[in-house]
Protein backbone atom coordinates (compact mmCIF):
# COMPACT_ATOMS: atom_id res chain seq x y z
CA UNK A 1 0.00 0.00 0.00
CA UNK A 2 0.86 3.62 -0.52
CA UNK A 3 1.03 6.23 2.14
CA UNK A 4 1.08 9.72 2.61
CA UNK A 5 4.01 11.17 5.42
CA UNK A 6 0.79 12.01 7.81
CA UNK A 7 -0.57 8.75 7.26
CA UNK A 8 2.68 7.34 8.14
CA UNK A 9 3.01 9.65 11.08
CA UNK A 10 -0.42 8.70 12.51
CA UNK A 11 0.43 4.80 12.02
CA UNK A 12 3.66 4.69 13.42
CA UNK A 13 3.35 7.92 15.80
CA UNK A 14 6.70 8.74 15.26
CA UNK A 15 7.26 12.48 14.04
CA UNK A 16 7.32 14.01 10.52
CA UNK A 17 10.56 15.57 11.34
CA UNK A 18 12.04 12.69 12.62
CA UNK A 19 11.03 9.85 9.34
CA UNK A 20 12.48 12.75 6.89
CA UNK A 21 15.39 13.04 9.30
CA UNK A 22 15.72 8.76 9.13
CA UNK A 23 15.72 8.75 5.06
CA UNK A 24 18.39 11.77 5.27
CA UNK A 25 20.74 9.55 7.36
CA UNK A 26 19.89 6.29 5.08
CA UNK A 27 17.73 4.61 7.50
CA UNK A 28 14.77 4.73 5.83
CA UNK A 29 14.61 4.53 1.49
CA UNK A 30 13.17 7.48 -0.32
CA UNK A 31 9.94 8.17 -0.95
CA UNK A 32 8.40 7.57 -4.38
CA UNK A 33 7.75 11.43 -6.20
CA UNK A 34 4.48 11.49 -7.61
CA UNK A 35 4.40 15.06 -8.42
CA UNK A 36 6.29 18.01 -7.06
CA UNK A 37 5.80 18.46 -3.45
CA UNK A 38 3.97 15.24 -3.28
CA UNK A 39 6.17 11.95 -1.72
CA UNK A 40 4.36 8.25 -1.01
CA UNK A 41 5.88 5.65 1.49
CA UNK A 42 4.93 2.10 1.12
CA UNK A 43 4.41 -1.11 3.43
CA UNK A 44 8.54 -0.88 3.51
CA UNK A 45 9.01 2.19 5.22
CA UNK A 46 6.34 1.71 7.54
CA UNK A 47 7.68 -1.73 8.41
CA UNK A 48 11.46 -0.83 9.32
CA UNK A 49 10.18 2.71 11.18
CA UNK A 50 8.01 -0.20 13.85
CA UNK A 51 11.81 -1.90 13.94
CA UNK A 52 13.77 1.46 14.12
CA UNK A 53 11.41 2.20 17.19
CA UNK A 54 11.85 -1.03 18.60
CA UNK A 55 15.32 -1.65 18.24
CA UNK A 56 15.91 2.48 19.98
CA UNK A 57 12.92 1.55 22.75
CA UNK A 58 13.41 -2.19 23.89
CA UNK A 59 17.15 -2.41 23.16
CA UNK A 60 18.58 0.76 23.07
CA UNK A 61 20.57 0.61 20.19
CA UNK A 62 22.27 3.74 18.54
CA UNK A 63 21.37 4.97 14.85
CA UNK A 64 24.87 4.24 14.01
CA UNK A 65 23.94 0.09 14.98
CA UNK A 66 20.77 0.73 13.57
CA UNK A 67 22.53 1.94 9.75
CA UNK A 68 25.30 -1.48 9.56
CA UNK A 69 22.11 -3.70 10.80
CA UNK A 70 19.70 -2.11 7.82
CA UNK A 71 22.66 -2.75 5.37
CA UNK A 72 21.80 -6.21 5.44
CA UNK A 73 17.95 -6.24 6.04
CA UNK A 74 17.13 -8.39 3.08
CA UNK A 75 19.55 -11.22 3.72
CA UNK A 76 18.27 -14.20 5.45
CA UNK A 77 17.99 -14.36 9.03
CA UNK A 78 20.09 -17.25 9.10
CA UNK A 79 23.38 -15.54 7.12
CA UNK A 80 23.13 -12.34 7.64
CA UNK A 81 24.68 -12.14 11.22
CA UNK A 82 25.87 -8.50 10.44
CA UNK A 83 22.62 -7.29 11.52
CA UNK A 84 22.92 -8.93 14.68
CA UNK A 85 26.57 -7.85 15.30
CA UNK A 86 25.53 -4.88 17.04
CA UNK A 87 24.07 -6.29 19.53
CA UNK A 88 26.87 -9.18 20.46
CA UNK A 89 28.76 -6.83 23.25
CA UNK A 90 24.80 -6.41 24.69
CA UNK A 91 24.85 -10.21 24.43
CA UNK A 92 28.43 -11.01 25.82
CA UNK A 93 28.01 -8.70 28.55
CA UNK A 94 30.95 -6.66 27.78
CA UNK A 95 30.81 -2.63 27.59
CA UNK A 96 32.78 -1.04 24.72
CA UNK A 97 34.43 0.46 27.42
CA UNK A 98 35.55 -2.84 29.00
CA UNK A 99 39.32 -3.32 29.36
CA UNK A 100 40.59 -6.66 27.10
CA UNK A 101 43.43 -8.51 28.76
CA UNK A 102 45.89 -11.09 27.20
CA UNK A 103 46.17 -14.51 29.65
CA UNK A 104 49.85 -12.72 30.62
CA UNK A 105 47.97 -9.42 31.70
CA UNK A 106 44.94 -11.33 33.15
CA UNK A 107 47.13 -13.29 35.31
CA UNK A 108 49.37 -10.77 36.28
CA UNK A 109 46.36 -8.58 37.17
CA UNK A 110 44.30 -10.46 38.90
CA UNK A 111 47.19 -13.08 40.61
CA UNK A 112 45.07 -15.94 39.29
CA UNK A 113 46.83 -19.26 38.98
CA UNK A 114 47.50 -20.26 35.48
CA UNK A 115 46.88 -23.99 36.13
CA UNK A 116 43.50 -23.02 37.10
CA UNK A 117 42.66 -20.99 34.35
CA UNK A 118 43.83 -23.27 31.87
CA UNK A 119 41.52 -25.57 33.59
CA UNK A 120 38.58 -23.81 33.69
CA UNK A 121 39.20 -23.09 30.05
CA UNK A 122 39.25 -26.72 29.25
CA UNK A 123 36.12 -27.28 31.63
CA UNK A 124 34.24 -25.08 29.68
CA UNK A 125 33.85 -22.60 32.81
CA UNK A 126 35.69 -19.43 31.27
CA UNK A 127 34.85 -18.88 28.09
CA UNK A 128 37.25 -16.63 26.06
CA UNK A 129 35.16 -14.55 23.52
CA UNK A 130 38.52 -14.05 21.65
CA UNK A 131 41.67 -15.85 21.99
CA UNK A 132 43.66 -15.09 24.44
CA UNK A 133 41.41 -11.91 25.54
CA UNK A 134 39.77 -11.62 29.08
CA UNK A 135 37.66 -9.41 31.29
CA UNK A 136 37.02 -8.73 34.70
CA UNK A 137 34.02 -10.65 34.74
CA UNK A 138 36.18 -13.86 34.30
CA UNK A 139 37.59 -13.09 36.86
CA UNK A 140 33.89 -13.91 38.90
CA UNK A 141 34.13 -17.75 37.86
CA UNK A 142 37.75 -17.86 38.78
CA UNK A 143 36.69 -16.86 42.39
CA UNK A 144 33.63 -18.58 42.62
CA UNK A 145 35.99 -21.83 42.04
CA UNK A 146 38.12 -20.63 44.46
CA UNK A 147 35.00 -20.55 47.25
CA UNK A 148 34.13 -23.81 46.09
CA UNK A 149 37.06 -24.96 46.74
CA UNK A 150 38.38 -22.97 49.91
CA UNK A 151 34.88 -25.32 51.47
CA UNK A 152 35.80 -28.36 50.70
CA UNK A 153 33.33 -29.01 47.31
CA UNK A 154 34.17 -29.70 44.12
CA UNK A 155 32.89 -27.36 41.47
CA UNK A 156 31.35 -30.12 39.15
CA UNK A 157 27.94 -28.72 39.90
CA UNK A 158 28.98 -25.36 37.96
CA UNK A 159 30.67 -27.88 35.18
CA UNK A 160 26.67 -29.03 34.46
CA UNK A 161 25.59 -25.23 34.85
CA UNK A 162 27.53 -24.27 32.20
CA UNK A 163 26.80 -27.51 30.40
CA UNK A 164 23.01 -26.71 29.97
CA UNK A 165 23.98 -23.15 28.98
CA UNK A 166 25.72 -24.28 25.98
CA UNK A 167 22.81 -26.44 25.02
CA UNK A 168 20.49 -23.66 25.67
CA UNK A 169 22.54 -21.52 23.26
CA UNK A 170 22.13 -24.24 20.45
CA UNK A 171 18.53 -23.79 20.99
CA UNK A 172 18.40 -19.97 20.52
CA UNK A 173 20.49 -20.36 17.14
CA UNK A 174 17.65 -23.15 16.43
CA UNK A 175 15.50 -20.81 16.73
CA UNK A 176 17.25 -18.12 14.45
CA UNK A 177 17.01 -20.81 11.80
CA UNK A 178 13.29 -21.06 12.53
CA UNK A 179 12.82 -17.85 12.06
CA UNK A 180 15.01 -17.11 8.71
CA UNK A 181 12.21 -19.93 7.30
CA UNK A 182 9.09 -17.82 7.56
CA UNK A 183 11.06 -14.46 6.96
CA UNK A 184 8.83 -11.57 4.52
CA UNK A 185 9.29 -8.18 3.96
CA UNK A 186 5.98 -7.96 6.13
CA UNK A 187 7.32 -9.90 9.24
CA UNK A 188 10.45 -8.03 9.62
CA UNK A 189 10.02 -6.50 12.68
CA UNK A 190 8.37 -9.14 14.60
CA UNK A 191 11.01 -11.85 13.26
CA UNK A 192 13.37 -9.51 15.22
CA UNK A 193 11.23 -8.78 18.02
CA UNK A 194 10.88 -12.75 18.76
CA UNK A 195 14.91 -13.44 18.67
CA UNK A 196 15.54 -10.57 20.98
CA UNK A 197 12.86 -10.32 23.24
CA UNK A 198 13.79 -14.25 24.23
CA UNK A 199 17.50 -12.96 24.54
CA UNK A 200 17.25 -10.10 26.50
CA UNK A 201 13.82 -9.87 28.42
CA UNK A 202 12.18 -13.79 27.81
CA UNK A 203 15.33 -15.59 29.13
CA UNK A 204 16.33 -13.75 32.25
CA UNK A 205 12.19 -13.76 33.50
CA UNK A 206 12.07 -17.72 32.86
CA UNK A 207 14.92 -18.29 34.89
CA UNK A 208 14.82 -16.76 37.72
CA UNK A 209 10.96 -17.89 38.03
CA UNK A 210 12.00 -21.52 37.62
CA UNK A 211 14.52 -20.59 40.26
CA UNK A 212 12.39 -19.15 42.63
CA UNK A 213 9.79 -21.83 41.80
CA UNK A 214 12.14 -24.75 42.95
CA UNK A 215 13.41 -22.43 45.71
CA UNK A 216 9.64 -21.83 47.19
CA UNK A 217 8.91 -25.56 46.48
CA UNK A 218 12.10 -26.74 48.99
CA UNK A 219 11.13 -24.03 51.50
CA UNK A 220 7.42 -25.15 51.61
CA UNK A 221 8.79 -28.98 51.93
CA UNK A 222 11.08 -28.13 54.69
CA UNK A 223 8.48 -25.94 56.44
CA UNK A 224 5.43 -27.78 56.17
CA UNK A 225 6.83 -31.71 55.05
Amino acid sequence: MEYKISQLVSMTGMPKSTILYYIREGMLPEAKKIKSNVHVYNDEHLELIKYIKYMKNSIGSSNDDIKIALKNKNSSLATSFTMIEPLMNTLSLVSKNDRFYTKEEFIGSFKINEKLLDKLIDDGLIVSLHDDRFTEKDVIIIRLVESFEQVGLQYEILKQYMLHAKEISKLERKMQEQLCKVRTDDNFTTLWEIMFDTLFKAKEYVFNRYTYKTFLKAIMEDKFG
